[in-house]
């Protein structure tokens, strides 16, 4: 494929490109702190909470490659993304008239259906963007981690005022404008596809299998923080302030990762930079495992750029790395799939039972064994030389 020169005709495109981040992430200020203590609020049990979860991510594994294989083999990626973004968003008005687990169940099976492959699409048209200057996507990614900062913190106090029911309103209304701009997202054109999934067999070597395992068992990690830390900080009676400060300092940890990738990519390897982010997330974990202290709590969430700012940039980079030139977005599929679908629906089902089980501080001390083990398997394969090193 012929990359976009970077002169002044890209600059309409990266603004584009921009704004869906910050508009996607945005949303998903409200929406990951505060969708599960809703559904908390309104009466779900650990497990129902946990389940609700795992079907949005058993989604996010199985569509996103199969939308991602469409997209590149009919050169589609364009329309689909803009389909996906106007369907997802109709859906999603249907949990307006519901508060019972069922019929909530089936609603986020069909929202994920079509939400799933938003994403790793836009990571796709970022890469196809950018050209030669990847190492550049964290200063065109930012964007997402300004609005969810902004997001965040305003949440925190509008809860403390408000019933938590607004979040889908204001969920809904920001996906409303962010289906209507991605009507300007720039199109991209690429080699077809000889046959269906073919651009898949990439995936399957020694050196991609090795690095989504990883990245798995560094998304199943998460889980906790992403499924539970917001009830886990009500729980020790926490305000939905605190909870929205603690939720803005870690997206804020990221900004200097973002605007600085370029300096980091090019100074470490990404086989580096994806081991010492899954070892500072075994500390990070670590220390929720046992933290009741304001202080510390907040604290630990400064290690966000580590365990998500420079192991996200990575991973996309990586992916992009290791994906054939006619499966660009099959790559990026393939990668949030395993990672924010998999990796989260294992992780969302396991910290559901071990909170119903034994409480809010357990689910960090599973995670921090998970991602320790994630960094040890990376790094004796690194130490066997069977990784490269980097883009």
């Amino acid at each position: 494929m012929k990359e976009l020169p970077l002169n002044r005709k890209t600059v309409p495109d990266r603004t584009i490109i921009a704004s869906q981040y910050f508009l996607y992430f945005g949303v998903l200020g409200i929406f990951l702190p505060y969708f599960n203590l809703y559904c908390y609020r309104i009466g779900f049990s650990g497990f129902e909470i946990g389940a609700i979860s795992a079907l949005r991510s058993v989604a996010l594994v199985i569509f996103p490659i199969l939308w991602g294989m469409v997209a590149d083999r009919f050169q589609s990626r364009r329309p689909i993304y803009i389909l996906c973004n106007f369907l997802s968003t109709g859906i999603w008005t249907f949990y307006l008239f519901t508060r019972d687990f069922a019929p909530m169940a089936v609603i986020t099976v069909f929202f994920g259906i079509f939400f799933a492959p938003i994403i790793s699409f836009l990571e796709a048209f970022t890469m196809d963007v950018l050209g030669k200057e990847k190492r550049q996507y964290g200063r065109v990614r930012v964007w997402g981690t300004i609005a969810f900062i902004g997001v965040v913190l305003i949440m925190g106090r509008v809860l403390d005022r408000y019933p938590i029911d607004i979040i889908l309103v204001l969920i809904l209304t920001g996906s409303l404008l962010h289906s209507v701009i991605s009507l300007k997202i720039p199109g991209s054109i690429r080699p077809r596809n000889l046959r269906f999934g073919e651009g898949f067999k990439a995936f399957l070597t020694g050196r991609a299998l090795v690095f989504l395992f990883c990245a798995f068992l560094m998304l199943v990690s998460h889980g906790a923080y992403y499924g539970f830390f917001s009830i886990h900080l009500e729980n020790l009676g926490y305000s939905g302030t605190f909870i929205g400060i603690a939720w803005a300092l870690a997206a804020g940890a990221e900004v200097s990762v973002m605007l600085n990738s370029k300096k980091i990519f090019n100074r470490f390897s990404l086989e580096r930079v994806l081991i010492f982010s899954l070892f500072v997330a075994a500390i990070r974990w670590g220390i929720l495992f046992t933290a009741e202290n304001p202080w510390i709590i907040l604290l630990s969430q400064g290690t966000h750029a580590i365990t998500y700012g420079t192991f996200h940039v990575a991973s996309i980079l990586y992916i992009d790395l290791l994906s054939p030139q006619e499966a660009k977005t099959v790559g990026q599929a393939v990668n949030n799939a395993v990672t924010y679908g998999l990796g989260m629906m294992v992780g969302f089902f396991m910290n559901g039972y071990i909170f119903e089980w034994l409480g809010g501080f357990a689910i960090f001390g599973f995670s921090a064994v998970i991602s320790l083990a994630g960094a040890l398997i990376l790094v004796l394969y690194h130490g066997r030389g069977r990784v490269g090193q980097g883009a």
